[in-house]
């Protein structure tokens, strides 16, 4: 019997992105369901029925939530399929690579949010932080073609969702990515010729529109 594959998921989410990209990378074939977050479906609720989040994996009828979670799920039971693990099968380099994932979920979102939402001076304090966060991200990377080393990896499959949002970020913020993080932006531009990635990620400008809406309804114009 075929593996049955669906995603709950939302266009611009960075998050949902990952599980997008993975499931490209392996070459798995899935149904695609866009969510309403503002009108979740029954099956949304019934299938993360905790966090009531997206996105959301049904394998075979069974749900895996949280997106780093997912791509770790998705890369063990298709591990067999074209491209190479994106965990490192070496434990040390496997455990940083979640290790620097973990780094983005906790810092980089919020940070990011942070930055679109405020104003003034906390605006600029959440900039500087982004940029920090970004930075050491960059170090991280090192002069490597990817975070994976020679082979697009997990930290990879992570990260480069927020690529999508970065239009939004440096309108906001008055700034630009490549003054201060120039090895990154040639990672992205690295990840985006992969056509797992560049198949997978928002277009900036659709997820601009989403931040100049919310902003609206949050009065921050």
């Amino acid at each position: 019997m075929a593996d049955e594959v669906v995603l709950l998921d939302v266009y611009v989410s960075m998050f949902g992105m990952r599980v997008r990209i993975a499931l490209a990378e392996k070459g798995v074939e899935y149904e695609y369901r866009e969510e309403n977050l503002r009108d979740k479906s029954p099956l949304l609720l019934e299938m993360n029925p905790v966090h009531k989040k997206i996105p959301v994996l049904i394998h075979n009828g069974k749900p895996i939530c949280e997106s780093l979670i997912i791509v770790e799920y998705i890369d063990e039971v298709w591990k067999d399929n074209k491209s190479p693990l994106l965990l490192p099968s070496d434990p040390y380099k496997r455990v940083q690579a979640r290790f620097w994932a973990d780094f983005v979920d906790k810092k980089v979102f919020e940070t990011g949010r942070r930055l679109w939402m405020k104003k003034g001076e906390e605006q600029e304090a959440a900039k500087k932080e982004l940029i920090e966060a970004f930075k050491l991200l960059e170090g991280e990377l090192g002069d490597k073609p990817y975070f994976g080393g020679d082979n697009f990896g997990f930290l990879d499959v992570a990260l480069i969702g927020y690529y999508s949002w970065f239009h939004a970020y440096e309108t906001c913020g008055d700034f630009r990515f490549e003054e201060h993080c120039p090895k990154l932006i040639a990672w992205a531009k690295r990840c985006m010729q992969k056509e797992s990635v560049s198949k997978s990620l928002a277009d900036p400008n659709k997820v601009y529109d989403l931040i100049l809406l919310l902003k609206k309804k949050y009065g921050v114009e």
